[in-house]
């Protein structure tokens, strides 16, 4: 047995945090048995929240404007959000401490694809030579034709390009992306198991993601006319910015029982997700490795399913994008306990350098929490600030968001802010922004923006002085004052 702790690092794309609610429907007993085992964050955040831009964060400890990749790497040209190398990336720091590293799954960090240069020395990604050649075997073994039992596509407005949303496939997970990730994984763990070197295995799905699809037998284990729709599913988005409004009309024709099928999909692919990562966790724990194998399970954003008339995500900082599943379990971890703690994705990686004591990743952008795995409710209070930007995808756009206890503030460059109270309103259906009543809490909130801009250099949005640009409440200069 390794004398540092081996890291096994479970990734979803899209899954919301509310999923791991103790009375919500979706069937994750697997996850579950790990927040019996560990810690997880109720109040969890992306950086940004969309892929590319959130994965690098993750990586490098660093937001956005820092580390370059403002959009999903394949919406823009080549020479834009590229991805920085000013700074070393967590996994490196593990490689030079002797640790055998895999990654397999969806990256989507950069465009090299070449992970060797950083700090990933097996690479089974999905541009990768080691994964197109077991999705050729399985393929080959099991020759069979996908058909839906159940199909919505899209096919608004007039023009756009008809595509499924949701559907109920013939193939179970195994024969699907997702389990040719899986199985690649399980070759990593049971060669390094058998080895005594540290080793982390991450392991990354690009499911739930949208189109959502299961399997017959998962998508029968939910009962599709007691799924219940979200409280502000029927939100008309009065006091919200416009682009919204615009974007909810893609869905204005779906009727309650097709949003009640695609909430389904949903969940039972995070039950298809949940059966796989188990199949990993039972490996590390028939080894004899699970009292030294740090878990996590966690996601790159969420979905909106639903909320607010909306799917996917991108427009709007609703928290069912921004509120994600984040559970850790291992040494160094309390056990069965969910905390209160704000943590961003991006403070994953100094996190777990110091749970497994290698050299810190020391940025103003990040912070390690460590100190709440080990004693979740003693240091809650000193975590309950939290912040995000957003860059647009396609359609560029500037949004920042900031927590600060209950109160969560949204900053649209593209028209008017927003301000909640999630303790009273957490389904976010109160614009207070606009409300004299609480304009004292907006000044507030704007100059924590300006806080974290100003200290992380993010030059761009702290420097904006330009007459016609003077769209915030308040401006930077707010921060001579005391608030």
């Amino acid at each position: 047995m390794s004398s540092k702790p081996n890291i096994l690092f479970l990734m979803t794309d899209q899954m919301q945090g509310r999923v791991l609610d103790p009375q919500h429907p979706c069937q994750t007993p697997n996850m579950n048995r790990l927040i019996h085992k560990g810690v997880r964050f109720k109040n969890a955040y992306p950086a940004n929240a969309v892929c590319s831009p959130s994965r690098a964060s993750l990586m490098t400890g660093l937001l956005p404007h820092n580390h370059g990749v403002l959009h999903v790497i394949h919406n823009v040209d080549s020479d834009q959000s590229c991805l920085r190398d000013t700074h070393p990336h967590w996994a490196q720091k593990l490689e030079v401490a002797g640790y055998k590293t895999g990654y397999f799954g969806k990256w989507h960090v950069e465009r090299s694809n070449k992970l060797e240069q950083f700090g990933w020395q097996v690479n089974g990604t999905h541009a990768s030579e080691l994964w197109q050649q077991r999705q050729k075997e399985i393929s080959v073994n099991n020759p069979v034709q996908q058909t839906f039992s159940l199909q919505r596509n899209l096919d608004e407005p007039p023009g756009y390009r008809e595509s499924i949303f949701y559907g109920v496939t013939d193939l179970p997970p195994e024969k699907r992306n997702m389990g040719v990730t899986v199985s690649l994984a399980e070759d990593f763990l049971q060669e390094k198991l058998a080895a005594d070197d540290p080793w982390c295995c991450f392991v990354s799905l690009k499911e739930p993601h949208d189109p959502f699809i299961c399997d017959q037998s998962a998508f029968d284990l939910y009962e599709v006319d007691k799924i219940t729709l979200p409280p502000n599913a029927r939100d008309d988005l009065h006091g919200r910015p416009g682009i919204y409004r615009k974007a909810a009309r893609v869905w204005q024709n779906f009727t309650d029982q097709e949003k009640r099928e695609a909430a389904t999909c949903y969940y039972a692919s995070i039950t298809e997700i949940d059966q796989l990562f188990g199949k990993l966790v039972d490996l590390v724990e028939t080894n004899d490795e699970s009292e030294n194998t740090i878990i996590i399970i966690t996601s790159d954003h969420g979905e909106l399913l639903g909320a607010h008339g909306l799917y996917c995500k991108n427009f709007s900082a609703s928290e069912e994008i921004y509120n994600i599943p984040l559970v850790i379990s291992g040494p160094g971890c309390a056990k069965g306990i969910a905390t209160d703690a704000r943590v961003g994705l991006h403070d994953l990686g100094p996190s777990l350098l110091e749970l497994v004591d290698c050299e810190p990743i020391d940025v103003p952008d990040s912070r390690s929490f460590a100190s709440i795995l080990r004693d979740p409710k003693s240091g809650e209070h000193q975590f309950t600030k939290g912040f995000a930007e957003y860059y647009g995808g396609r359609m560029i756009l500037t949004q920042r968001v900031i927590w600060n206890g209950s109160w969560k503030f949204v900053f649209n460059g593209f028209d008017f802010d927003e301000l909640y109270n999630l303790d009273e309103d957490p389904y976010e259906m109160t614009n207070l922004a606009e409300d004299p009543t609480y304009q004292e809490q907006l000044t507030k909130m704007t100059a924590q923006m300006w806080q974290v801009a100003n200290e992380t250099n993010d030059h761009s949005l702290f420097n904006s002085q330009y007459p016609i640009l003077r769209v915030a409440s308040v401006g930077p200069l707010v921060l001579n004052e005391k608030w």
